[in-house]
């Protein structure tokens, strides 16, 4: 499916002075299963290796270049990241923190409130059932059928974006508001 291109709601009523967050949630390309291979070192499959940059391209188109990179140390999921940002202009500080991989949202969460409150964008960049249930626990709404759409399935290279007014240590369940779900894939060579 195509990403969503809404815009969120403005607020109605008086303007939230507190500072408005983003929170970008990239799940790793599609990895391959090669035998008597450990989990954390799974390479991206050939699938994999096509979607990633895709994901950084999508990243770049909608200007979504974070200020802090979290990433799983997992092979997959750096490697995601690494043909991703290729495809952004200039390389945002990145962060391998071995705490994201195999964490659950409720992990997730916890990692996220450590993040310093100068930060305006962060891109998380890990592993299902972990991200999937990070963004269904922190979205009490989303634009469009956003929301629908992670309920049902959030795929290799799944791209949430997901906006609030606050701080990364006051972050809560059900604060944010999900604004973009994108799942950017990459093109078969002829």
């Amino acid at each position: 499916m195509p990403p969503s291109t809404e815009t969120p709601p403005e607020r109605t009523g008086s303007a939230d002075s507190r500072p408005r967050r983003r929170l970008v949630v990239l799940r790793h390309a599609k990895s391959a299963w090669p035998e008597g291979v450990p989990d954390k070192d799974r390479p991206l499959g050939a699938r994999g290796l096509r979607d990633a940059p895709a994901a950084g391209r999508f990243l770049a188109e909608a200007g979504l270049l974070p200020d802090l990179v979290l990433c799983s140390p997992a092979r997959r999921a750096r490697h995601t990241w690494e043909l991703a940002a290729a495809e952004l202009d200039g390389a945002p500080p990145t962060r391998h923190d071995p705490r994201l991989y195999g964490a659950d949202a409720e992990d997730l969460l916890d990692i996220l409130h450590g993040v310093p409150d100068d930060t305006g964008t962060v891109l998380l960049v890990g592993h299902n059932p972990g991200l999937e249930d990070l963004v269904l626990l922190l979205a009490a709404q989303g634009v469009g059928d956003a929301l629908d759409r992670v309920r049902t399935k959030f795929p290799t290279s799944a791209t949430a974006v997901l906006t609030w007014h606050g701080t990364w240590p006051g972050l809560r369940p059900g604060e944010a508001l999900l604004t973009q779900l994108a799942i950017p894939r990459g093109h078969r060579a002829p």
